[in-house]
C-alpha cells in the first residue's frame, strides 16, 4: 500500500528565517505519526504547508495519492485538520458548527452522530464561549472528522489541558487508528508521543534528525541510563566515583544515584566493589533511557542551550484556526 503522506525536501522561509529546510519523511497508512521538535522547530510550518495553509517554497507533498501543491483544494476533501486552537465565534453551539462545516464538502457525516462520538451531545446547543477547554478540542477533533477524512491533522492537541482530559483525547487518537485513520500528530509532550505513536521523526531548527519507532530511537541512543543504590553502609562518594562509566553523581546518605552510558561494565565493576568492600546491597535500580532523553540529547547545542529554534515562532505568523478543516 502506498504511503499516505510523502514529504521530501520541503523548505519555508520567513524573511531571513528558513523555518523548513529539506524536511522528509513518509507516513504509512494506517499508522499515528508524530512530529516532534522544540518550538519554533518548524512542525506546524510543515503541518501548515501539507494542509495549503501555507505555500511551500521549494519540495515535494504527495497527500492520499495526490500532489498537494498542485490540488490543495481535492487534498482538503480528504483530510481533516485541528490546529493548535479553536477559533469560532462566541455564540455558535457546536450543533451549528458542525453543519456549517460540513457543508464545505461533497461528503460530510451527520452532525449527531458526530456530538455522541465525541461525548457533546449535550452540549451541542451551548454557545462556544461556555464550553471548558477539554470541550472545546472534542469539538475541534469532531470538525476534522466532519469530512470522514482518510488523514487527520493534529497540531499539539493537548496543550493546556488538565490530565483527565489529556487522557480523553489519547483515547479518541487510539480510537483512530483502530478505525482505519492515518494520523500525523505535533507534540511537545514526550511521554505522550512514547504513548500513541507508531513511528516519530524529530526536527529541529528545521531538519529532521531522527526518524523511527519510539523504541527503535531509544535503543539506538547512546543517552545514558539512570543507576540507584542503596547500601549498608553507604559506600562513599569518592569510592563510586572512581568506577567506570559513573557520571553526574549524587550521594544521600546510604542512597547513591548516577548516569551511565557503559551500564554493563559500570555494573560489573560496582558489583566488584561492593564485595571487596564486603557492604550489603539493599536496593538496585536501572533505569533505561527515556525518549525525553533521547530528544533532549538530539536537539540540544553542545553548550547544553535548546535550539534557538523558538525565536522562529514570533518570525512565523500563525494561519488563521478559524480555517480548520475548510477545503479554502
Amino acid at each position: 500500500m502506498p504511503a499516505k503522506v510523502i514529504v521530501r525536501n520541503l523548505s519555508k522561509r520567513y524573511g531571513g528565517v528558513e523555518a523548513v529546510r529539506g524536511v522528509s519523511f513518509e507516513i504509512e497508512a494506517g499508522e499515528i505519526f508524530g512530529l516532534l521538535g522544540p518550538n519554533g522547530a518548524g512542525k506546524t510550518t510543515t503541518l501548515e504547508c501539507l494542509v495549503g495553509l501555507r505555500e511551500a517554497d521549494a519540495g515535494e507533498l504527495k497527500v492520499c495519492g495526490l500532489d498537494a501543491r498542485k490540488h490543495p483544494q481535492e487534498v482538503k476533501q480528504r483530510i481533516g485538520v485541528a490546529l493548535q486552537s479553536t477559533a469560532l465565534q462566541d455564540k455558535i453551539t457546536p450543533r451549528e458548527a458542525l453543519k456549517l462545516f460540513g457543508s464545505f464538502y461533497r461528503e460530510h457525516a451527520e452532525p449527531a452522530a458526530l456530538l455522541a462520538r465525541f461525548a457533546l451531545t449535550e452540549k451541542a446547543d451551548a454557545r462556544f464561549d461556555t464550553l471548558s477547554g477539554g470541550q472545546r478540542q472534542r469539538l475541534a477533533l469532531a470538525l476534522a472528522f466532519v469530512n470522514t477524512p482518510e488523514l487527520v491533522l493534529l497540531d499539539e492537541p493537548t496543550t493546556g489541558l488538565d490530565p483527565q482530559a489529556r487522557r480523553e483525547l489519547h483515547a479518541e487518537i487510539l480510537q483512530m487508528k483502530r478505525d482505519g485513520h492515518t494520523v500525523l500528530l505535533t507534540t511537545h509532550y514526550l511521554d505522550e508521543a512514547e504513548q500513541l505513536c507508531d513511528r516519530i521523526a524529530i526536527i529541529d531548527h528545521g531538519r529532521v534528525i531522527a526518524t523511527g519507532a519510539p523504541h527503535e530511537l531509544i535503543a539506538r541512543s547512546s543517552a545514558s541510563q539512570s543507576v540507584t543504590l542503596v547500601t549498608i553502609p553507604a559506600v562513599g562518594a569518592e569510592r563510586l566515583a572512581r568506577v567506570p562509566g559513573v557520571n553526574e553523581l549524587r550521594c544521600d546518605g546510604a542512597t547513591a544515584r548516577f548516569r551511565t552510558e557503559r551500564p554493563t561494565e559500570t555494573l560489573a565493576a560496582l558489583a566488584a566493589l561492593l564485595a571487596e568492600q564486603r557492604v550489603e546491597l539493599v536496593e538496585l535500580q536501572v533505569k533505561k533511557a527515556s525518549l525525553e532523553d533521547v530528544f533532549v540529547g538530539l536537539t540540544k547545542r553542545a553548550d547544553g542551550v535548546t535550539s534557538p529554534g523558538a525565536e522562529q515562532a514570533s518570525v512565523a505568523p500563525k494561519a488563521s484556526a478559524g480555517s480548520r478543516g475548510s477545503p479554502r
